[in-house]
């Protein structure tokens, strides 16, 4: 236990001494604040009649976006995952490009607990962008409801628990950014294999497995939209059009925790354990 927490105190370290986690921090508040703020604007405008529905071409009619807070709240992580992701494998990766594996493995021969706790300290700093992340959600998003005399429901017990599952969502992601980048150790590919696949390849899977049934069951185990079903709410939900049900919080936690394990125990097995110079 002693090792496994020197160790953690190790790569709190790491990270903490660079500049990389507090630029990826701000960007991700800038991000999600522009995102839900404006987002909160335009709904609760046309919600609450004060843009006519025929003025955002709509169809005209009342139109319902549903609950707005959760649906605002939620871009921390249904947006901003991809950031603690991005931590993730940029704090692995750099380990091989710049080879400061050697002097770790010196200090700490246990591969497997190095590993261990570098999932654990991602895993709690990616809690940590979470926080970040619901401070523009919530903080922002909320403030623009509350503007146009939408109920914000920061005193419903729904939300804080959207929050903390929303902490717990973002953890897991930095955990999978881990495995991602001991799987794919070359920092490049790392970056364009999260930005192609996150940004690009998922929303396109996703859309398309929408419109049958069947397919929407299967879209449900990605893992954006298993992220989204821990959550509980996302914008994405939207524009289903089938609107197959989506998992419950606890499957899509389930199959989140089940990404990061298959991408760091095959990584572990398949570069983790060479030998490093």
């Amino acid at each position: 236990m002693t090792v496994f927490l020197r160790s953690v105190s190790a790569e709190f370290a790491k990270i903490f001494t660079t500049r990389l986690w507090w630029i990826l921090a701000m960007i991700l508040f800038c991000y999600i604040g522009l995102l839900a703020g404006g987002l909160a604007a335009l709904f609760s405008a046309i919600q609450t009649g004060v843009i006519s529905p025929d003025a955002v071409n709509t169809g005209g009619g009342p139109t319902n976006f549903g609950s707005l807070p959760p649906l605002i709240y939620s871009f921390a992580s249904s947006v901003g995952y991809v950031f603690p992701v991005l931590l993730g494998a940029l704090a692995t990766t750099g380990e091989f490009r710049h080879q400061t594996l050697t002097p770790t493995f010196l200090a700490t021969p246990r591969r497997g607990v190095v590993l261990a706790a570098k999932t654990v300290t991602l895993i709690l700093i990616g809690a940590g962008f979470g926080i970040v992340a619901l401070a523009a959600s919530v903080g922002l998003g909320g403030g623009v409801l509350s503007a146009f005399g939408v109920d914000a429901l920061l005193l419903d017990t729904e939300t804080w628990l959207l929050v903390a599952r929303t902490l717990l969502a973002m953890g897991l992601w930095a955990a999978i950014g881990v495995g991602l980048g001991v799987l794919v150790p070359n920092q490049v590919a790392s970056i364009v294999i999260v930005l192609a696949f996150t940004q690009f390849v998922e929303p396109l899977l996703r859309l398309a497995a929408s419109f049958l049934e069947v397919t929407a069951k299967i879209g449900n185990f990605l893992p954006g939209a298993a992220s989204d079903a821990l959550v509980g709410a996302s914008v994405f939900t939207i524009a289903n059009p089938v609107g197959a049900a989506p998992l419950n919080w606890w499957q899509g936690g389930l199959v989140l925790l089940g990404y990061a394990l298959v991408a760091t125990v095959i990584g572990y097995a398949a570069s983790w354990k060479k030998d490093v110079t």
